[in-house]
Parts: structure tokens; C-alpha cells; sequence
């Protein structure tokens, strides 16, 4: 049996929607391995199987390696997942007022756990603008005080 590019394309569709059912992010690659060898397959159709199920897995695998390359885990500026005490002692710019029983904002150069912008708290008034150090963790807000520096 000669296989077409069609049949890659659906191969490749059906691989891409089978990741909804088995949330492991590796189907993906190989469906969208499949597409580009269905673009391949459609520009040079006298490809023999062999020949089709080589490039298939080398352009499936380069994407994983791509993948694992660019978004590799732990090389991302943003600290999601970092435990409080890898939070505790960062230097940030108030962007709103906070005062003792009033939430402001403080804004991080580096994102902090996903986010450069997060609610905090404080047991003193300290205005916008002003340089502010993380003392604790308190649930999704962040325990402020004036920064030494």
C-alpha cells in the first residue's frame, strides 16, 4: 500500500487530537511530524514508505529535541514553583500605596513566580514608588517591608 500525503495529514490531525486524551505532550510532536511530512509527501510523492517512515521520525524527533531545547525546564526567567524562602528577602517597586488593613502592589524586575506584578501586604505604611523587600509568604500575597537599600 502506497501511502499519500492525505494520509499523513489525517494521521498527523488524529495524533494532535489524541493529546487531548493522553496528556503526556509527546503525541503532539509526532502529529505534527506527520503534517510536515505531508507537505513533503505532496511535493514528492514517489517517496518510498521507508523513506517516508524515516523522515517522519527525524522530524518528530527534532521537534522534541527543539522543544526540549527552547522551553527546556528551569530556563525560564519566571520562578513558578519556587518555595517561599527562594521568594523571601527579593527587592521590589511599590506600583500602589500599602498601609496595615490596605492591599497595594509591588512589581518585581524578574517575575516571581509567574508574575512580576503581586499584591502584598504590610505592617507600616509605605507609598508608591518606594523600594520594598519580601519578608514572608502569606497565601497568594506577599508580606512587605521597607528595603534597606
Amino acid at each position: 500500500m502506497e501511502l499519500e500525503w492525505w494520509h499523513w495529514a489525517v494521521g498527523g490531525i488524529i495524533l494532535i487530537l489524541a493529546e487531548l486524551a493522553v496528556p503526556a505532550f509527546v503525541l503532539v510532536w509526532f502529529g505534527l511530524g506527520a503534517l510536515v511530512l505531508a507537505l513533503v509527501v505532496a511535493i514528492a510523492p514517489t517517496l518510498g514508505i521507508t523513506a517516508q517512515l524515516a523522515i517522519w521520525l527525524l522530524v518528530s524527533l527534532a521537534f522534541i529535541v527543539f522543544w526540549f531545547k527552547v522551553f527546556k525546564p528551569g530556563s525560564h526567567k519566571t520562578r513558578i514553583g519556587m518555595s517561599a524562602s527562594e521568594v523571601i528577602g527579593e527587592i521590589g517597586m511599590l506600583t500602589h500605596d500599602v498601609a496595615p488593613f490596605a492591599r497595594g502592589e509591588v512589581r518585581f524586575q524578574k517575575p516571581m513566580v509567574g508574575a512580576d506584578v503581586w499584591p502584598c501586604i504590610a505592617d507600616e505604611e509605605i507609598k508608591a514608588g518606594e523600594r520594598v523587600r519580601v519578608l514572608e509568604v502569606d497565601g497568594s500575597l506577599l508580606k512587605v517591608g521597607r528595603s534597606g537599600s
